[in-house]
């Protein structure tokens, strides 16, 4: 007779599926509350203590761990395992239906203690689950209630599991234990794991994500997508979403370039974004003073774009926003009254508030075929970078103001980057473009008459002196770029006939 061992924690259809085992002829053998759960049902089974000749130990931590039960999971068809079977009065077990304690789910509970936490560590069930997958040729291992029919009918039809089912439950059952031991990684190491470091990589990178949200679709409605989060019932960007319609997969990749940009600055700051691209950004003393300034830098551009601040959402803001629709809002906070007032007159609006700005304390990570690149999160100049002047005259202060303020936004603009600037205000921004002398051109047509007396920042020095020339024609009059170009010197003669002030980083911020 062949013998079942159940032990879950989801006990979703385990009735049902223990009564189609004893109507094929399997013997039951049960741990704990699953044992007491198909007793109470009035099916027959033998408790695991039967076998093991034991009972469970320090509080139910030791019911599984035994040569009874593991020998039984591990033995192949082969004399020398049934021999040992036999010596010791042991026999095979050739099913495990095995789940595991919620850890993802208790973790996540308000006022969990470690002490708690670590309680909900699964490890005899662990055990289980590996021993029998590991021996899929000889043990069937079922770890999700959803394949109980097919395990069933495959019996009922033939007798046995086929060896392709079995191999693909097996698969499922280390999935389940990876992410389970993952789950537990990520919860210990949160809090005591160093952020990144720009010159190490870790060798392994377990990711620990779990769907969030399933959203209606991806980029475009054919395809398939969902919000993966590190953290349990963490919403999108770890945020709290407030009102409006759910968040789409485009409006979450144009709220985390929007918050990574208005997280860059500390005076009080509006970003504007559109497809992942700044159409405006500028700061003032308050967000509602702000606004009409990033506003004004591509009016047209930013009609149905996500807009991020970085203080506190309230009456003058919302009012200051006018008609302008606005596909979300990230925040650190909505006052009541904003918010009840946005929920009413934008019902579509998404608000999203998130408590912590974007702090370059994670890795980059970014899919291609058949792999991952990651990267550590580009927060800006690195320690030491100085803008240095290189050309006969140099920025006035209220030039240098300007291109510092320009070169905070030009990190953020998809390369190509041009970013044309006033000392707190986005005119002009041209980025996406194979050339850098078409994005300047770009920025300039968006800047208009705005263009004279503005200053200039570029993400990546330029090859040729045409892109500054181009601005030089337009009325910029100062430039700040990284510099590096074997053509440098060229690019400095057209600034100093301008009597144009340009400035060098030294450092590059590429954004593919």
């Amino acid at each position: 007779m062949p013998r079942a061992l159940l032990s879950v924690y989801d006990k979703t259809d385990v009735i049902r599926f223990a009564q189609t085992l004893i109507d094929l002829g399997w013997d039951l053998v049960a741990s704990g509350g699953t044992e007491k759960a198909l007793h109470q049902a009035g099916l027959p089974v033998t408790p695991i203590e039967q076998l093991t000749k034991l009972p469970e130990m320090l509080g139910g931590r030791v019911k599984t761990l035994h040569p009874a039960i593991h020998a039984g999971i591990l033995a192949r068809d082969k004399v020398e395992d049934l021999e040992d079977l036999q010596e010791f009065g042991f026999a095979p077990i050739n099913m495990v239906v095995c789940n595991l304690y919620p850890f993802r789910e208790t973790v996540a509970q308000k006022g969990m203690t470690l002490q708690d936490a670590i309680e909900q560590i699964d490890i005899g069930g662990v055990t289980l689950l590996r021993a029998a997958a590991k021996n899929f040729f000889h043990t069937v291992v079922v770890c999700d209630p959803a394949d109980y029919n097919r395990v069933g009918a495959e019996l009922k039809a033939g007798g046995q599991v086929d060896l392709a089912t079995r191999r693909q439950l097996a698969i499922k059952a280390f999935a389940h234990t990876r992410d389970y031991d993952t789950a537990i990684h990520a919860y210990l190491a949160q809090d005591s794991t160093p952020a990144p470091v720009n010159d190490t990589l870790p060798d392994k990178l377990s990711l620990g994500l779990q769907l969030g949200e399933v959203m209606r679709y991806g980029e475009n409605p054919h395809q398939i997508s969902g919000y993966y989060s590190r953290l349990a019932n963490a919403g999108p960007l770890g945020g709290t979403v407030l009102g409006g319609k759910q968040l789409s997969y485009n409006n979450i990749l144009d709220l985390d370039a929007a918050w990574r940009a208005v997280s860059s600055f500390s005076e009080p700051t509006v970003v504007i974004v559109k497809h992942l691209t700044p159409t405006g950004i500028a700061c003032a003393e308050t967000i509602a003073q702000a606004y009409p300034n990033a506003l004004a830098s591509d009016p047209v551009s930013a009609f149905g774009g996500v807009i991020a601040v970085n203080r506190t959402v309230d009456d003058a803001f919302v009012d200051a926003l006018g008609t302008l629709f606005v596909e979300a809002i990230a925040a650190p906070a909505f006052s009541p009254s904003a918010q009840a007032r946005l929920n009413e007159k934008r019902k579509n609006c998404r608000l999203v508030q998130i408590p912590s700005a974007y702090d370059g304390s994670d890795y980059e990570v970014r899919s291609v075929h058949r792999g991952l690149l990651v990267q550590t999160v580009d927060m800006g100049d690195p320690e030491g970078t100085e803008f240095r002047t290189v050309t006969q005259r140099a920025p006035t202060v209220e030039e240098m103001a300007a291109l510092r303020f320009a070169w905070k936004c030009v990190a953020h603009v998809k390369s190509n980057a041009i970013v044309l600037a006033l000392p707190s205000m986005m005119v002009g921004v041209g980025g996406g473009l194979p050339s850098r002398v078409d994005a300047v051109k770009l920025a300039i047509e968006k800047a208009g008459e705005r263009a004279r007396g503005a200053v200039l920042a570029s993400d990546a020095f330029f090859p040729f002196s045409d892109g500054p020339e181009a601005a030089l024609a337009a009325g910029v009059t100062a430039i700040v770029q990284p510099g590096g170009s074997i053509r440098d010197n060229e690019v400095i003669e057209a600034a100093n006939k301008a009597r144009v002030a340009m400035v060098f980083t030294g450092t590059r911020h590429f954004r593919h």
